[in-house]
C-alpha cells in the first residue's frame, strides 16, 4: 500500500529536506544562546550580543519559513497518498465476485475505507512532518550537549536511550488494543447502519428499548477498550517528564558545582539544559506519535485484508490475460480474438448452460448442480422453484456474479470465461430480487442504466415499465428526488423504476429476478406485453404461475437441480411437482 508514496516522492524528498534544515537550526539555537551568555553577557561585550543576536533571529526565521513549507508538502503527499489508496481499494471492492466480497460485512467496509485510511493519511503526516524530526533531535540534542560539554551531557546519554526503549515498548504494547478497538469500532457501525435501515420495522414493533440497550452495549464497549489503550499510551507521557526534569535536576546540580571549579560555564549550563528540555519535549510529544503508530499499524493490517481481496480473485479477475494465470482455459494472447468472438456473440443472444454446479465457499452442499438448458434468441423463459432452489444463484451466473464450480456457460455460443466483463455486462439488462434505487432524481436513476441515454429514452423505458403515469404525479416529475434506497416510494413504484433502469439499455439480455412481486395482475399483465416488443433473450424469476404461464418455456428449479422444462400444459402433464405449485395458487381456477 506504501508504494503508492511512490507517486509523491518529489513532495516527500522536499518535505523531508526542509525537516534536516529546520533540525539543523533548532540544534543549532542552544549553542548560539551558550555563545551570547559566555562570550556576550559575562563578557559585556555588546557587540558579540547583536552578531549572534542578528545569527540567532534570521535562524528562528528560516526554521519558521520551512516549518510552513514542510507542512504544505507534507499533507499534499500525505492526503494525495489517501485519495489514491481509497480509490485503489473502492475499484478493488467493484471488481471482486461476491464469494470474496461477503467475507467481510458492508459496515466494515465502510469503517476501513474513511476511518482506517484516514489512520494511515495522519501517520503519513505525522511521519514527514514530526516523527522524521523526533529521533534526530534526540540524537543531535545528545551529540550537542556532549560536544559542548562532555560531563554534562553524559546525563542526556545515560537517559535518552532508556526513555527511547521504554517508547518503544509501550507502542507494542497498545498496538493490539488499538486492533481491538477498530474491531470494535466495526460492530458499533454495523449495528447502528442495521437499526437506522430497519427504523421502520423496530418502530412498528416497538422494539426502540431493546435495539437501544444493545446499541448501548456496543457502545460501552467500544468505550472500555478504547479506554484501555488510552491509558498505556498515556502514561508516557508523565513518565517521559520524570525522567527528563530529573535529568535537567541533575544538571543544574553537577552544572552549578562545575561553575564554581570552573569546569563549566554558564552558557554551556545553560545549552545543556536547553538540550535536555529539548530532547524532554520530542519524547512527550511521541505519546501522541505512539497512539498514532498502534492506530496506523493495526489499520495497516485491517486495509491489507481488503487489498488481499484483489489477489483473492477480485480486482481485474476475470479478464482473460488473468483466466489463463488462474488455470482457466482462456490463453493470454487471445485477448482480441475473445472481444471480436464476443461482440460478434452479441448478435446472437443465446444462452446455454452444459452440466453448470455451483457450490459457495462455506456451504455444505452446492446451490446449483448439473443445470444444462438453453435459451434460444428471442426465447422467454421463466424459473420457477421454491425458496433456497438456487433461482437467484442461476440467474446471477450469466454476468459473471458468480463463477461456476464446474461446467460451462456460453453467450452466442462463446464461453463466458471468454468474454471480456464489460461486453457481456454491457448486453445485459439486470434487475435484482432486492431493489436497489440510488439518492438522486427519478431521470437520474433510470439513465443510471445507460448514462449516454436522452430523455425520450428514458421516457420510453418509463413507459414500458409502466411507471411513466406514476411519476408524471411526482411533485417535480422526473426530476423527482429520490430518497436513499428509494425509502420514499412504495415497493411497486420501486420496482417498475428498476425495471426502466434495465430497458433503457435496450439490452439482448433480460435478466428480471422476481422482480413483478409487487405489482398488482393489472400491472403486471401491461408490463409483460410491452416486454414482448424487446429483441431479448429473457429469463425471469417468478413465484407466480399466471406469470409463468405467459413464457415459451417454464424451468423448474427444486434443491439446486432442474427437474421439468417445458411449457405449462407439458408440465402439468408430466410434473407431479408443478403440478402441486399450480394447486397451491389455485391454478386450475385461473386456467
Amino acid at each position: 500500500m506504501f508504494g503508492l508514496l511512490g507517486k509523491y516522492r518529489v513532495s516527500i524528498a522536499i518535505a523531508l529536506s526542509l525537516t534536516l534544515i529546520e533540525l539543523m537550526v533548532e540544534l543549532f539555537q542552544p549553542y548560539l544562546i551558550a555563545k551570547i551568555i559566555d562570550d556576550g553577557i559575562v563578557a559585556g561585550n555588546l557587540a558579540v550580543i547583536w552578531i549572534w543576536g542578528t545569527v540567532l533571529l534570521a535562524a528562528t526565521i528560516l526554521s519558521f519559513a520551512c516549518g510552513v513549507l514542510n507542512s504544505f508538502y507534507s499533507a499534499h503527499a500525505s492526503q494525495g497518498f489517501g485519495h489514491d489508496l481509497r480509490e485503489r481499494l473502492y475499484g478493488t471492492l467493484q471488481r471482486v465476485p461476491f464469494p470474496v466480497f461477503s467475507r467481510l460485512s458492508p459496515s466494515t467496509y465502510i469503517t476501513r475505507l474513511t476511518n482506517d485510511i484516514q489512520q494511515l493519511v495522519n501517520t503519513v503526516f505525522m511521519s514527514l512532518r514530526i516523527m522524521a524530526r523526533a529521533p534526530l533531535i534526540v540524537v543531535g540534542s545528545v551529540a550537542m550537549a556532549i560536544l559542548v560539554n562532555p560531563r554534562l551531557g553524559f546525563w542526556l546519554v545515560v537517559s535518552a536511550p532508556a526513555l527511547f526503549l521504554f517508547v518503544l515498548w509501550i507502542m507494542r504494547k497498545t498496538g493490539g488494543l488499538f486492533r481491538s478497538v477498530q474491531r470494535q469500532l466495526d460492530r458499533v457501525n454495523a449495528t447502528m447502519r442495521e437499526n437506522l435501515q430497519a427504523v421502520r420495522l423496530i418502530r412498528a414493533f416497538n422494539r426502540e428499548d431493546r435495539e437501544n440497550r444493545k446499541f448501548e452495549r456496543q457502545a460501552r464497549e467500544l468505550s472500555d477498550v478504547t479506554r484501555s489503550a488510552l491509558r498505556w499510551s498515556e502514561t508516557t507521557m508523565p513518565t517521559i517528564m520524570l525522567v527528563t526534569n530529573a535529568g535537567i535536576l541533575a544538571v543544574l546540580w553537577f552544572g552549578g558545582g562545575r561553575i564554581q571549579t570552573g569546569d563549566a560555564s554558564v552558557g554551556e549550563v545553560v545549552a545543556v539544559v536547553n538540550y535536555a528540555m529539548r530532547t524532554g519535549g520530542v519524547l512527550s510529544m511521541m505519546s501522541w506519535i505512539i497512539m498514532g503508530f498502534a492506530r496506523a499499524k493495526a489499520s495497516a493490517e485491517r486495509l491489507r485484508e481488503v487489498w488481499a481481496l484483489g489477489n483473492a480473485g477480485g480486482g481485474e479477475a476475470g479478464r482473460p490475460e488473468r483466466a489463463a494465470s488462474a488455470g482457466l482455459s482462456t490463453p493470454a494472447n487471445t485477448r482480441r480474438s475473445t472481444s471480436a468472438a464476443a461482440r460478434a456473440g452479441a448478435r446472437d443472444a443465446r444462452i446455454e448452460f452444459r452440466n453448470v454446479t455451483l457450490r459457495y465457499p462455506i456451504a455444505a452442499s452446492p446451490a446449483l448442480s448439473g443445470i444444462s438448458f438453453i435459451a434460444e434468441p428471442g426465447e422467454r423463459i421463466a424459473i420457477l422453484g421454491a425458496t433456497g432452489s438456487g433461482k437467484s444463484s442461476l440467474m446471477q451466473l450469466i454476468p459473471r456474479l458468480h463463477e461456476p464450480t464446474s461446467g460451462d456457460i456460453l453467450i452466442g455460443g462463446t464461453s463466458i470465461l471468454e468474454w471480456d466483463e464489460d461486453e457481456l455486462r454491457a448486453m445485459i439488462g439486470y434487475v435484482p430480487q432486492e431493489t436497489v434505487l440510488f439518492t438522486g432524481t427519478v431521470r437520474d436513476n433510470i439513465a443510471w442504466g445507460c448514462p449516454t441515454a436522452d430523455f425520450a429514452d428514458i421516457e420510453r423505458a418509463a413507459r414500458d415499465a409502466q411507471i411513466h403515469e406514476s411519476i408524471l404525479q411526482f411533485p417535480n416529475g422526473y426530476d423527482s428526488m429520490i430518497g436513499q434506497r428509494g425509502v420514499n416510494l412504495s415497493g411497486g413504484q420501486k420496482q417498475r423504476i428498476a425495471i426502466a433502469r434495465a430497458l433503457v439499455r435496450r439490452p439482448k439480455i433480460l435478466l428480471l429476478d422476481d422482480s413483478t412481486s409487487a405489482l398488482d395482475v393489472r400491472t403486471e399483465a401491461a408490463l409483460l406485453e410491452a416486454l414482448d416488443k424487446y429483441d431479448c433473450t429473457m429469463l425471469m424469476i417468478t413465484q407466480k404461475v399466471r406469470t409463468a404461464m405467459r413464457a415459451d418455456r417454464i424451468l423448474l428449479l427444486d434443491e439446486g437441480r432442474l427437474v421439468a422444462s417445458g411449457r405449462h400444459d407439458e408440465l402439468m402433464a408430466t410434473s407431479p411437482l408443478y403440478r402441486k405449485i399450480v394447486d397451491s395458487q389455485n391454478g386450475r381456477e385461473a386456467v
